[in-house]
């Protein structure tokens, strides 16, 4: 068996790994990358970009049946579920090729294959011409993660969906539970909802979008309520009774139990890490539950080996496997990089309406011992808002009242996923309040509530 040398081997080539590679590259470091299935990974193929490519024409499709209150007319509005689908897999498709041509202009070497670790240094690829062994002084673990399987709630693809099913929907469901109301949950239950499913969505802790601060969750839950959803919170699915076309789900709320009819059921209830078959415990790598256990900068504590991304645990988020992968290829490469900040990462969920956030909720500042200073503008006060005819929603802000430094920002409405790079980006140059009260923001634009919410932490908001 040959045996190919590098001086950065990276496992899994999603928005984790594929960037480190580049970084690596960058930095005159040779680089292969080993990917069992897709260039891109989740992110691009299967996750982040596909949904947000269906949850647009959901929005256009809701937009249409709005023309009349923009002075438009249209009639005869309908959707082809297959068309609305092709167009999603178009858009994964593009971007899969794209990170290809990326490889190639970093000249990195690509392996598609299963890789394991046969040894220190040493990554051993099932390719479909046999086996490959590659070396390097450096591995980075960016495997990511799957969906989590609860028993008697696995995705059978007919009845029961994982978000793969969701994806590439063969059909329209009538009557839709989704279990699970993190990012992905309620971004599917948006799009079939706005679609036209009657839709519930269950949820075992005591609101939707558990890990938002409670304000925002609350407002979320009356807009999808309105939208004609069925929340359950506090809801635990017990088991399923599959049928030919119909699921009885049977609901457990505070001791008692229901039963209730689908035709379809989405299963969003987390994720778990891939550390399985990687050889990792025979290197002495320690794994917590599904994920391997690093430092702040990735390392696992077995020299010159790193993981990044979903397999190093949450925040489970693309845009943080990607800084985390640029963070260790500048260590490997000699440089002396930031760790990242876990408060700084800002999460964002595409439904309807958006919601965005970064830092801490007023109760976890509160938790922490703080004394805080809170702010909050609502959509129906900006000028913009109102002409988008987009006037539900509020941006928050949480401030240290001894500092003023700022805390956490939390924000539900048009284009929230957007504007919390504002706040992010402050955060980062550990702004106070006097340094974002001081900053003109441009009118007008839905990024002005921004400012008036920091005001009105402060007693000074303009316009409310």
């Amino acid at each position: 068996m040959a045996t190919r040398n590098f001086d950065v081997i990276v496992i899994g080539a999603g928005p984790g790994g594929y960037v480190a590679a580049i970084r690596a590259a960058q930095l005159g470091l040779s680089v292969a990358i080993v990917e069992r299935e897709h260039l891109g990974g989740i992110c691009l193929n299967w996750g982040c970009i596909p949904t947000k490519a269906l949850l647009r024409s959901a929005e256009v499709f809701h937009l249409m049946h709005r023309a009349k209150e923009f002075g438009l007319s249209a009639s005869g509005i309908g959707f082809d579920l297959a068309a609305v689908v092709a167009r999603s897999r178009g858009v994964a498709k593009q971007l899969s090729s794209g990170i290809g041509h990326l490889m190639k202009k970093n000249k990195i070497t690509v392996v598609m294959g299963a890789a394991k670790l046969a040894g220190k240094g040493v990554v051993s690829v099932t390719t479909d011409k046999g086996e490959e062994s590659l070396t390097a002084k450096s591995i980075v673990l960016a495997t990511g993660a799957r969906a989590r399987e609860l028993p008697g709630l696995e995705a059978d693809g007919d009845l029961v969906w994982s978000y793969k099913h969701a994806l590439v929907a063969s059909r329209m469901p009538k009557r839709l539970l989704v279990i699970g109301s993190g990012a992905i949950g309620i971004e599917f239950a948006s799009f079939f909802n706005t679609l036209g499913a009657n839709t519930t969505v269950v949820e075992v802790l005591d609101r939707v979008l558990p890990v938002e601060d409670a304000e925002i969750s609350a407002l979320a839950r009356k807009a999808f309520v309105k939208q004609g959803m069925t929340i359950l919170e506090k809801t635990t699915v017990k088991k399923l009774d599959r049928a030919p076309g119909r699921v009885v789900a049977h609901l457990e709320t505070g001791g008692a139990t229901t039963t209730a009819e689908f035709d379809t059921v989405i299963s969003a209830v987390g994720i778990v890490g891939n550390v399985e078959g990687l050889g990792l415990e025979a290197l002495g790598v320690k794994i917590d539950g599904t994920h391997v256990v690093t430092d702040e900068f990735c390392r696992t504590g077995v020299e010159g080996l790193y993981a990044i991304g979903d397999i190093a645990g949450g925040p489970w988020l693309a845009h943080k496997a990607s800084h985390e992968g640029v963070m260790v290829a500048e260590l490997i490469a000699g440089g002396h990089p930031h760790p990242i900040k876990p408060g700084s990462i800002a999460g964002c969920t595409y439904c309807f309406p958006q919601v965005a956030s970064v830092g801490m909720t007023e109760a976890k500042a509160i938790e922490a011992g703080f004394k805080v200073k809170v702010g909050r503008f609502p959509y129906i006060g900006n000028g913009k808002a109102i002409a988008l005819g987009e006037v539900e929603g509020m941006v928050k802000t949480v401030f240290d009242a001894a500092t003023g430094e700022l805390l956490g920002a939390h924000l539900i409405g048009a284009e929230v996923t957007e504007l919390v790079q504002g706040f992010v980006v402050g955060r980062a140059l550990e702004t106070t309040e006097e340094d974002l009260m001081n900053t003109v923001f441009p009118h007008p634009t839905l990024s002005e509530m921004m400012h008036e919410s920091v005001l009105d932490a402060y007693g000074r908001a303009l316009h409310f």
